[in-house]
């Protein structure tokens, strides 16, 4: 008897609204986002602990490398999962995560939140960003861009609820907006927003489901659909498509897109009050907020524009413009602030779309039969950068407070680091080409393996 988590028990009926996917999707995204908002924790945690910027930031790191890891070796699980029962494991995990990091903070313990938060939680995170994104592709067939950019738009949302939320109620919690009192709440925090994430994820799995084999949406016939370039009319099985300098192209291009919007994004609180020394915390998590609103429109915006302008021409803009804008916070950033805010703004709406659109390219390189396994093997490159992209900033931020700069002549050496990476990302997708036929998986082998979930 098949349980209620497991995908034959979550098979729609052929009337199902499948716009409520969407939103069961934007359920655990919406949770699981939350970690973008973590450089609202940076200073009462530095505070708490009694520690620097590197070390505060490894728990983001950590978390994002697990993320990258958890996607890679799950991918393959949750493809014959489903994706209610990967929605309930990838809860599990993360709010186990905030539980963890509480008892740290509370103990004092930092080695605790590195454990929770980035290593249990990031395994969450991990299997939880990709649970939805196939179902999503099979649901929408014919706007694949649209589908992925609807939930991973989420994702790039969470932090735009959480870090207000977050500074609220460390403020509430502590009695005040002062850095020892945001620090005095931090634990009720943590255990705060664990316990409304559970809540959220459990509607999220309810709510979810996988198109009955015989839906199609209204008005689309596969057969008279006209294939863009670099769309393959075929399909690639997962452990055949890493073995292709195609997927390693791609790989490049995601770790040098996420290294440098991450890099931005991790250190985004104190980043904007080192830059203008009148900015207050709260206004900082409000720019965090701000931010994250571009990094979740354009998750939507710029992956929807995909599936008319097609996969590479868009990640031509996100390497090639985002190079641009860290060229113009570096020279231009530090004397004008709506400068600053415009461009870092467009720097995490191309972060956030090349996310979204990540998954409907490799549908077009690699079809449709294994792109979820696919997706999680190619989000190592998150992990990466994960790891890469806070260790940059932070370590030249470091380097540079010890020689004595101050202000945003603090960040531009890191910055100039970015624009070389994104001129790296820029070349590898130019010399992205369809893949080969003889990779192809066979129609016979695919039904075999369809009959064997």
């Amino acid at each position: 008897m098949a349980s209620i988590l497991d995908r034959e028990a979550i098979v729609a009926p052929r009337t199902f609204n499948r716009w409520l996917i969407p939103a069961a999707a934007l359920a655990i995204h919406l949770c699981i986002g939350q970690v973008y908002a973590f450089s609202v924790f940076k200073n009462p945690m530095m505070g708490h602990f009694g520690v620097g910027e590197v070390a505060v930031g490894w728990i983001f790191s950590v978390a994002i490398a697990m993320l990258g890891l958890s996607a890679a070796f799950g991918g393959t699980w949750v493809e014959r999962s489903g994706p209610r029962k990967s929605m309930v494991v990838a809860g599990s995990f993360w709010v186990a995560g905030f539980l963890i990091a509480t008892v740290g903070i509370a103990t004092g313990q930092l080695w605790l939140v590195y454990l929770g938060y980035g290593g249990v939680g990031g395994i969450g995170l991990g299997i939880g960003y990709i649970s939805p994104v196939s179902t999503l592709m099979k649901w929408f067939p014919d706007r694949p861009g649209l589908a992925t950019g609807l939930a991973i738009m989420g994702f790039g949302g969470g932090a735009l609820i959480a870090s207000p939320l977050s500074n609220a109620l460390m403020s509430f919690y502590g009695g005040g907006n002062q850095p020892e009192q945001l620090q005095g709440g931090l634990v009720q925090t943590f255990l705060t927003l664990g316990i409304i994430y559970a809540i959220v994820i459990s509607l999220g799995a309810i709510v979810i489901r996988v198109p009955h084999p015989e839906w199609r949406p209204t008005g689309w016939d596969p057969a008279t659909v006209q294939h863009k370039p670099l769309q393959t009319k075929g399909n690639v099985s997962a452990d055949t498509a890493i073995k292709t300098w195609q997927f390693w192209m791609l790989w490049i291009v995601l770790f040098c897109n996420v290294t440098a919007g991450i890099g931005i994004l991790e250190n985004a609180a104190p980043m904007i009050q080192d830059y203008y020394d009148w900015i207050t915390p709260a206004a900082a998590a409000g720019f965090v907020g701000v931010l994250s609103l571009a990094n979740m429109g354009g998750r939507f915006i710029w992956s929807t524009t995909s599936d008319y302008i097609g996969r590479k021409n868009i990640y031509m803009v996100y390497l090639g413009v985002g190079l641009a804008m860290y060229l113009v916070i570096a020279l231009m950033g530090s004397a004008n602030m709506v400068v600053f805010v415009l461009a870092t703004m467009i720097i995490l709406s191309f972060y956030g779309g090349g996310f979204s659109t990540i998954p409907a390219y490799l549908k077009d390189m690699f079809g449709v039969y294994q792109v979820g396994a696919i997706h999680g093997r190619l989000l190592t490159a998150w992990s990466a950068a994960g790891i890469a992209g806070p260790l940059i900033v932070n370590s030249v931020l470091e380097a540079q407070e010890d020689s004595g700069l101050t202000g945003g002549d603090l960040y531009n050496m890191s910055l100039y680091i970015m624009v070389g990476l994104l001129a790296i990302g820029f070349i590898a997708n130019l010399l992205v080409r369809p893949v080969h036929h003889r990779h192809h998986v066979s129609p016979e082998k695919m039904r075999q393996k369809e009959h064997a979930k």
